[in-house]
């Protein structure tokens, strides 16, 4: 006996618009089951990972701050999933961006009468410097046939050591007592608070009009056709004078881009200075988030917020309630699979053939 999917002939509208709300409800209920036997009470930490992040000003805004970047790299991660190309490489085009525009927030330190310029030209280079850097892998796909999964998660680890040289080294605070981080931004050189005395910063407002543009990308332009019939079917993309390689290239600048963006926009806004470390994982993170969006920018952005929540949550969860940060991390994962896993009931029926591969006629 075995199990075939076989397509629907015609798919719900309803069953896919619930299949990621059940898929919700599903891994809380488990993730209930997995917190009872570390002898918690599962309505305590409901309350704890899903309530009390949204009952507290100062909570709110850090959804927010932590959503954002997962956002924006995730919308940026889509134009390459959705053309069936595989950029596992956001966390170090983040960390490429995040050093490119800080390096102009360094070298501008104390400058005058420029002030007004430090800003814009920082989010341009680390834009620019995450497209570039994203750009390898893309190159070495078109050229020689390179598995871009391999290239672009490799690549991560170099960024994150040339990080690390360079605030330990070039870029380091020599009024600094010999920590490995550079000279504080200048007022100028960081991202605007949005509102007085809080945390809030223009970065959330970059995110979101991210989200809007992607959307009408990839719905209302051609380039986005273009993107959606490449993932599709690439034979017929190829009929129709579509170019592969050209596809390749610009889908893989438009994530690291956005990838980019997003760490100088953390670097500029939260962190103020370079240090060791300016991601705590986001680019990966995003991989997640994408897929749970289901590579559309208003369902990542749904995502990212969802993330983020039990994030916040999880952090809450392990100070009250002693549960381990782990716990977080495996509900994620089980969200992620549960999802996909609603997708392919939406999409398909379960059909039981009896006999097996075994009993098949072998031509």
């Amino acid at each position: 006996m075995r199990l075939d999917l076989v397509p629907r002939t015609r798919r719900s509208s309803l069953l896919n618009l619930l299949s990621p709300a059940l898929a919700f409800v599903a891994a809380v209920l488990i993730g209930g089951i997995a917190v009872a036997a570390l002898g918690v009470s599962p309505v305590q930490a409901f309350v704890t990972y899903f309530v009390m992040p949204l009952s507290e000003i100062w909570s709110l805004q850090e959804i927010a701050l932590k959503a954002a970047p997962l956002a924006l790299i995730a919308t940026g991660l889509a134009f390459c999933y959705r053309a069936n190309l595989w950029n596992i490489g956001a966390e170090g085009q983040f960390v490429v961006g995040g050093l490119a525009g800080g390096w102009v927030g360094i070298a501008t330190h104390g400058a005058e009468g420029m002030a007004i310029w430090i800003l814009p030209v920082m989010l341009i280079a680390g834009t620019m410097a995450g497209a570039a850097y994203a750009l390898i892998p893309a190159v070495l796909k078109v050229r020689l046939g390179v598995s871009e999964i391999l290239t672009s998660l490799m690549l991560v680890y170099v960024a994150q050591l040339l990080l690390d040289y360079m605030v330990r080294g070039p870029l380091r605070d020599p009024a600094g007592f010999n920590f490995p981080q550079s000279v504080g931004f200048d007022p100028a050189a960081r991202l605007p608070y949005l509102m007085e005395g809080e945390t809030l910063h223009m970065g959330v407002l970059i995110a979101l009009l991210a989200v809007v543009l992607a959307t009408i990308v990839l719905s209302r332009t051609l380039f986005g056709f273009e993107v959606r019939l490449v993932g599709a079917s690439p034979r017929a993309a190829r009929f129709a004078g579509f170019s592969d390689a050209r596809l390749t290239l610009a889908a893989f600048a438009i994530s690291g881009g956005a990838a980019g963006l997003a760490g100088i926009a953390e670097v500029a806004g939260r962190i103020g200075q370079l240090q060791p470390e300016i991601s705590p994982g986001y680019g990966f993170t995003a991989i997640i988030v994408t897929f749970l969006g289901r590579l559309s920018p208003p369902g990542i952005l749904l995502a990212a917020i969802v993330i983020a929540l039990t994030t916040i949550g999880g952090e809450g969860a392990q100070i009250d309630l002693r549960l381990p940060l782990d716990l977080t991390r495996a509900f994620q994962g089980l969200l992620l699979g549960l999802v996909l896993g609603a997708d392919v009931i939406a999409r398909y029926h379960v059909r039981i053939v009896p006999g097996g591969p075994s009993s098949r006629a072998v031509p």
